[in-house]
């Protein structure tokens, strides 16, 4: 079982950058794939980027490609979403989930259901 908490979400303004952590327990957490995930309010949740156990594998929603970085530490079980140029259109709660698939079918994750969520947190881009 993995259990997943996230961290470093907070108000910015339009342009910053955010770095948000998912730490995980669980002794077989190089065995997952994990996502980023993000809903704001009234709208569905919604795929950012995964990245699969061994790091070598990244998949990014288009509006996150080129604007944010998913990377991994299974040593401190860690996986971080580096977010720049940060919009408004971000603000959002946003998830770590953690499922032993493949990275490029993450997306699929909250329609399929099942893996491991994080409680979220808030990143709020406002001037």
């Amino acid at each position: 079982q993995v259990q997943l908490v996230e961290s470093g979400g907070r108000l910015v303004q339009p342009g910053a950058s955010l770095r948000l952590s998912c730490a995980a327990s669980g002794p077989t957490f190089g065995d997952y794939t994990v996502g980023w995930f993000r809903q704001a309010p009234g709208n569905e949740r919604e795929f950012v980027a995964s990245i699969n156990g061994n790091g070598r594998e990244t998949h990014y929603s288009d509006s996150a490609k080129g604007r944010f970085a998913i990377s991994r530490d299974n040593t401190k079980n860690i996986v971080d979403l580096q977010m720049n140029s940060l919009k408004p259109d971000d603000t959002a709660v946003y998830y770590c989930a953690a499922d032993q698939w493949t990275a490029q079918a993450m997306p699929y994750m909250p329609v399929i259901g099942g893996g491991y969520w994080g409680q979220g947190t808030q990143v709020t881009v406002s001037s």
